[in-house]
């Protein structure tokens, strides 16, 4: 069976779904649409270099005469590890880069106060 490709990617679907929960907040805390969008566009930039950081690669040299069977056993065991350090790691920039969207949010209205 061959490999199965999300449309939109589980990526686009997370920053599409952030998008609308960041402008339903601050359209019901009555935010005006420059801040909206503002804040909107901060959380993209954000998230695209989170996403960007995520993406591992390196290789491993596998020693000689290791079975092929052994070799995609150790190739699974690397890639679930691999996994489960990401969706830590994930969970935690997420709230770092809601921090820094909040923090930036409030200095764009900071400075453009009268």
């Amino acid at each position: 069976m061959g490999e199965i490709l999300e449309f939109p990617s589980q990526q686009a679907q997370g920053l599409a779904y952030l998008d609308r929960q960041l402008r339903d907040m601050l359209s019901a805390r009555g935010a005006d649409t420059e801040l909206i969008d503002f804040a909107a566009n901060q959380l993209t930039a954000i998230y695209a270099e989170l996403t960007r950081s995520e993406q591992y690669s390196f290789s491993v040299t596998l020693p000689p005469g290791l079975a092929p069977e052994q070799g995609e056993a150790l190739r699974r065991q690397i890639d679930a590890g691999l996994e489960g350090l990401r969706r830590e790691n994930h969970a935690l920039l997420v709230k770092l880069a809601a921090q820094l969207v909040l923090a930036e949010v409030k200095l764009f209205q900071h400075e453009r106060a009268p």
